[in-house]
């Protein structure tokens, strides 16, 4: 367990240092750029359709109805002009932390991962366990499921204690999941993979449920009221810059990890003794005596 602990906080500073790496700042510009652009374009179509379509699903509901006449009659008449549009943000985020977690994924995750190969691990043998298009694929299906227990947990976020627990373990279950595949994919065997995620899997889940909370501190820039929709476009992007540092963060954590637990790994296997064979001696070969020579012919 200490050692564990020990190769947890290793990579985790080790991460910290390599985020003032010039070629990770550089590389975390292009999801921000693709995340940050694709949430602005889709706001700029859709957010008017998606404000209306709930503010109406909302005036048709009774319980809701009579909810704002109550806080109207607190003094709160604004409340009901906001109340949608904050709506709409607050299910609009996971969908943009899904995409810049992908982003991340596909357009950092390779190049991290080499830099943290070459720099620590150069003699690491890459076999080449999973192509991209695996990594993508296994990136949405994981996206996929976090998103849909994401939802599903949504009623029990009114339990006070749960919301601050279930949706960081949904992330942190994803950023396991995705993480560990894509930083594994060019160096580890899928045998290798698999029994790296089964040998370390509390370690690796309790990175990820850690970075599942820092994935959660983005999203508190949306706790200002009013302020947050008058304020949208800006900090839509500033919500995709802060997601993309902490996956890159959290990718140079996982990289460090588990490349130096795949190093271990193939040490261990490279010591074991192989399988002993009872070697048999091999028995002289007796050589046959060549025939007497036939006794000579008498006159």
């Amino acid at each position: 367990m200490v050692n564990t602990m020990g190769r947890l906080a290793d990579a985790c500073w080790r991460a910290a240092a390599y985020c003032l790496h010039p070629r990770v700042i550089g590389l975390s510009l292009l999801p921000l750029l693709l995340a940050a652009g694709l949430s602005v374009a889709l706001a700029y179509f859709f957010w008017e359709p998606a404000v209306d379509a709930v503010r109406s699903t909302l005036e048709s509901w009774a319980l809701v109805e009579s909810l704002l006449r109550w806080l109207a009659s607190m003094g709160a008449e604004g409340f009901r002009s906001v109340m949608a549009p904050l709506l709409v943000i607050v299910m609009a985020l996971p969908l943009v932390m899904v995409l810049s977690l992908v982003l991340v994924a596909l357009l950092m995750t390779p190049s991290i991962v080499a830099l943290v190969a070459e720099r620590r691990f150069p003699g690491l043998e890459r076999k080449i366990g999973a192509r991209w298009w695996q990594g993508l694929a296994w990136s949405l299906l994981c996206s996929a499921g976090a998103l849909g227990a994401l939802f599903l947990s949504m009623p029990f976020w009114l339990v006070p204690p749960l919301v601050l627990v279930l949706p960081p373990l949904i992330w942190g279950w994803l950023s396991y999941r995705v993480f560990t595949f894509d930083v594994l994919a060019d160096h580890a065997s899928p045998e290798e993979r698999r029994q790296l995620m089964k040998a370390h899997r509390l370690p690796l889940l309790s990175m990820g449920v850690i970075t599942g909370y820092l994935g959660a501190a983005p999203a508190m820039i949306w706790a200002f009221g009013v302020l947050t929709v008058v304020f949208a476009p800006v900090l839509v992007v500033a919500t995709v810059w802060l997601y993309t540092l902490v996956f890159a963060f959290s990718t140079l954590w996982f990289a460090h990890y588990a490349l130096a637990a795949l190093a271990a790994q193939r040490a261990a296997a490279a010591a074991q003794p192989g399988p002993v064979v009872d070697v048999v001696p091999a028995q002289p070969v007796l050589q046959a005596e060549p025939p007497a020579a036939a006794p000579p012919l008498l006159p």
